[in-house]
Parts: structure tokens; sequence; C-alpha cells
């Protein structure tokens, strides 16, 4: 008799318990109804962690609403031309997010007769549908705010809800357009000025695997040179070399990915390797001749072909005739010959040689002084910094001195080059 006492009692202490929790749950939804938010998100929250309410569909379809209602309520304000609190708004929209998502998954878990009724997914799909747009303006706030974590959360959803499964088969719910695929740009870039490098680098490798709408705000390959920034940022150069190689496949015009490679094999002494895909991008992208016959020409140069070297200047040079690059290393390529001739000439004996090696000499040092005292000047003219021009100035003193010790007077730029030095 006492044994079935307490069983008894164990029931009717589980049952009032279930009962506890359930009108806990009629409680949150009659504070919703009466619109005392904080104490219906106080009675939720108990909801969601207790055993018996904590995967039932309702309760967090409940604890969603709360925060569209914060959202709602706001809105209707802003609508109606009276004061609305903003961080209220877009939070209360942050809020309901996912909780509808986890009242939507457990309400397409079977029943024990293994049917699916799930009875809030229409009500849960309607209201994300209609609050899409307003995930834009809740990035834009946080993000004006300098809160990038969290505009990044808000244009990510904005980015999520149309792949939600409770959309999938509808015909065209959304409209997928440049203003979506700039939002999905947005997400990311505000994940990378909150240094959340990591889900920056996910949400970049999602977009290069998802359709690329043409948009204002940024270019298909730009998503590939932020994957690879993000990979430098990792310290992987694996997949930082993995992913230049892919750029260059797909963007052969662009001037980020086949330079960088380029500046890799370099950088490894495969200058082989480097003139080939140098080769190749110059013949996808002629127009880039200032970069890439530059640095075809210094690869060149390194080998002591000059002649060859100075070919690859005079074409960027062509092309563009105030091309930096070109017109330092052309200058450079005439000083080293003249340097590489004086020191020849110390060696010998015959004086009538050494007199015409001199001439020849002269000549280089004077073919470079045009080119390096136009690339000084460029320097000067775009205000370059200061230890720019002072390497363009240190050249220029080299060449003014050697001309003057070898008898064309100098001596008056000389002086001028050295007081600008400091000298």
């Amino acid at each position: 008799m006492r044994k079935l006492f307490f069983l008894t009692a164990v029931a009717v202490f589980a049952a009032s318990s279930m009962f506890a929790q359930k009108s806990a749950l009629r409680d949150a939804k009659r504070s919703l109804g009466s619109n005392d938010l904080n104490e219906a998100r106080t009675l939720i929250k108990q909801a969601t962690t207790n055993a018996e309410t904590a995967n039932d569909p309702e309760t967090w379809k409940i604890f969603g609403d709360i925060g569209n209602k914060a959202f709602d309520n706001e809105r209707t304000n802003e609508m109606l031309g009276k004061q609305a609190n903003q961080e209220v708004m877009y939070n209360g929209l942050l809020e309901s997010y996912t909780p509808y998502l986890k009242a939507d998954s457990l309400g397409e878990l079977p029943d024990e007769k293994g049917k699916v009724k799930n009875k809030f997914r229409k009500d849960i799909a309607g209201v994300l549908k209609a609050n899409h747009p307003f995930y834009i303006n809740g990035g834009i706030f946080f993000n004006e705010k300098q809160q990038y974590a969290k505009a990044s959360d808000f244009f990510e959803i904005y980015w999520n809800i149309p792949s939600l499964p409770m959309f999938a088969g509808q015909k065209d719910p959304f409209l997928i357009d440049s203003t979506f695929q700039t939002i999905k740009y947005y997400a990311i870039i505000t994940a990378i000025q909150a240094q959340d490098h990591k889900r920056a680098l996910a949400m970049l490798k999602r977009a290069a695997s998802e359709p690329f709408i043409a948009n204002s705000a940024y270019q298909e390959s730009d998503i590939y040179e932020l994957i690879a920034s993000e990979y430098i940022q990792q310290g992987d150069t694996a997949k930082y070399i993995e992913t230049l190689y892919e750029g260059a496949e797909k963007f052969p015009k662009s001037k980020y990915f086949t330079p960088n490679l380029v500046n890799v094999f370099i950088r490894q002494g495969d200058n082989q390797k480097a003139m080939e895909y140098l080769d190749e991008a110059i013949k996808n992208d002629p127009s880039n001749a200032c970069d890439l016959n530059s640095v075809k020409g210094a690869l060149l140069a390194e080998k002591g072909d000059f002649a060859a070297a100075e070919e690859e200047y005079n074409k960027a040079l062509t092309q563009d005739p105030n091309c930096e690059r070109a017109l330092e290393a052309l200058a450079v390529n005439f000083i080293l010959q003249a340097q590489n001739l004086k020191e020849k000439t110390a060696t010998m004996s015959d004086r009538k040689l050494q007199l015409e090696n001199d001439k020849k000499t002269v000549d280089f040092y004077q073919r470079a002084l045009p080119h390096l005292e136009k690339f000084t000047k460029s320097l000067k003219d775009r205000t370059a910094d200061k230890t720019e021009i002072d390497g363009a100035l240190m050249k220029l003193r080299n060449v003014y001195y050697n001309l003057s010790m070898m008898g064309v007077d100098k001596s008056a730029q000389l002086k001028q080059v050295e007081a600008e030095l400091g000298l």
C-alpha cells in the first residue's frame, strides 16, 4: 500500500512539473499578447532550459515571436513618424531568427507514428520572408556603430534566409539580384573588420562556390583575392599558392594572381617558371606592360642579359612613358653595365682599350641619366615617401659623381643632390 502511494505521488509530481512548465509557456504567450516583452522573455527562457518544454517547437516559436514583436513595435513607431529606438528594433529582429529556425527544425521531427506535422512552418516562413530586407538595414546600423561582428551577423542572415529548407521548392520566393550579391560581400568584409578571419574565410569559400551576379560593389575575382589574403593572414602558404594558381586560371587578366605567383617563383629561386608565367600574363594582359614587362626585364637583367632587359623596359615605357618601375629599372640597367665595364677596365693594362671602355662607360651613365632624373621628378611630384626619394637621389649622386670623375662635369648637379640628401 505504501509502495503504491509512493508511485502515485511520483506520478502526481511529474504531472505537476509538466503542468507548471506548460503554464509558464501559456504565461509567456499572455505576456507577449499584452506587450510585456521583458516578462515574456523571462518566462520563455525558463521554458527553453526545462526538459519538459525545451524540445517543444512552440517554446521556440514564442521565443522568436518575442523578438519579432520588439522589432514590429519600433518599426510601427517609425512608420507612424514617431520616435523609434533602432537599437531595440534591430536587436529584436536578430533575436527572432535563431529561435524561429529551432522551432522549424523541431517541428520537422516525426511524431511517434513517423509523421511530420510542422504547424509553425507557414507562420515562420511568412515572418522571415517579410523581415528579410530589414536584415540589410540592421547590418548597416551596426556597421555604422563599428560593431562589425554584429553587422556581419545581419548580413549573413540576409544571405542565409533564401536557402533555408522552409523555402525549398517554392518558385522564386526571393529576388536574387545584384543587391543580394553585394550583401554577401558586406557579410564577408564586416567579418574581416571584426578580425574573425576563420568566419570570413568560410564565407569567402561559400561565396566562391555560389553563382556570381555582376554588381557595382566588387568583381568575382575580388573573392579569390580575399581568399588568398586570408590564407596569408593564417600563415597557410600552401593554400595561398593554391589560390593563386586557381585565380590565375580563372582570371587571366587579373593584375593580382599571376604577378603574385611570379613573385612566389622568384622568392623560391625558380626564375624559369616565373618567366613562363610572365610570358603568359603578358599575352593575356598586354595592357599591363608597366608591371609585367618591367618584372620580365628585371629577371633578364639578373641573368646578365642586359640587352633583352632593355628591350622589355622600353616596351613598358612605350605603353606608359611615366612608368616609374621601368624608368628606374632601365636606369639601373645602364648603371650596372657601366659599373661592370668600369671594374673590368681597372684590371687592364692596354691604354687604348682602357680609353675605349671609358668612353662606353660614360655612355652607359649618360643613357641612365634622363630616365633616372625623370623617375626622381615623378617621385617628388607625387610626394612619395622620403626613403623612396632618397633612394633615387642616391642613384643620381652615383651617376653625377662618376660622370664628373670621368671628364663630364656634373659638379653643380652633384652638389645640389648632396644638399637634398643632407650630405
